[in-house]
């Protein structure tokens, strides 16, 4: 003979719902074994203010199916493909109360559908998504979220936006070598004393170096024109 329990949820509708069933959910267990709640009508197991009769709906149907022994990986693996193939609003909410009843298998599987769904989106997309208000900037956009109730949904958020952050970084990093590489003065030791000297950088330093050629060959000529004019001299003696 099957055993039923009470539950209440946030309309404050109640329920009779097999017991079995029901404490798959790690919080409702403890409310029948720790507190005896949960045998009658007027002591029915209030559930958190995040399951509402839509969700506690889904989740006795996602309960149902896996309390059952005996059943292949790949038929749970397909009940739960086809389990969250719903819209993203209700993925979230679905994740909120199930965080609330900390039910972690199905939390783990309705975070993963999720973050398939933002997985490569913009910071911008992300809190469309999740319709989040968008009046902040980039960097601040990327802050971690606070989070008081431990929504599992900004948890998520928080990891995705800790990697943006770093990537961020990592591409600031990038941009500061760039310039730093393009700030190189490659100009010779003479050129950068020239500038130092109130000359004209790099003009005059070529105009300089010319003249330094040419005043060479000048003396390289002169020298040569003596010593030929010295050996006719000697010659004629």
């Amino acid at each position: 003979m099957k055993s039923y329990i009470w539950l209440q949820t946030v309309d404050g509708s109640i329920q009779q719902v097999e017991q079995e069933i029901a404490m798959f959910c790690p919080m409702i267990c403890h409310e029948v074994i720790q507190k005896g709640m949960g045998s009658s009508k007027n002591y029915a197991i209030s559930l958190p203010q995040q399951v509402n009769p839509a969700m506690l709906s889904l989740i006795l149907e996602y309960c149902r199916f896996h309390q059952v022994p005996g059943r292949s990986n790949k038929e749970r693996k397909s009940f739960d493909e086809k389990f969250i193939r719903m819209d993203t609003k209700r993925l979230c909410e679905l994740t909120s109360a199930a965080d609330s009843l900390q039910l972690k298998p199905l939390v783990d599987l309705t975070s993963r559908a999720l973050a398939r769904i933002i997985e490569g989106k913009a910071p911008e997309e992300i809190r469309e998504i999740f319709h989040l208000p968008d009046d902040l900037t980039e960097e601040e956009k990327l802050e971690p979220l606070k989070n008081a109730t431990d929504d599992p949904r900004i948890r998520l958020l928080n990891r995705l936006y800790a990697k943006k952050r770093k990537e961020l970084k990592e591409r600031e990093k990038l941009k500061n070598v760039e310039v730093d590489e393009e700030l190189v003065d490659d100009r010779s030791v003479d050129d950068l004393l020239s500038f130092i000297n109130g000359d004209d950088g790099d003009s005059k330093g070529i105009k300089t170096s010319k003249s330094k050629k040419k005043n060479r060959r000048r003396k390289d000529l002169l020298k040569s024109t003596s010593a030929h004019e010295a050996t006719k001299n000697h010659n004629k003696c």
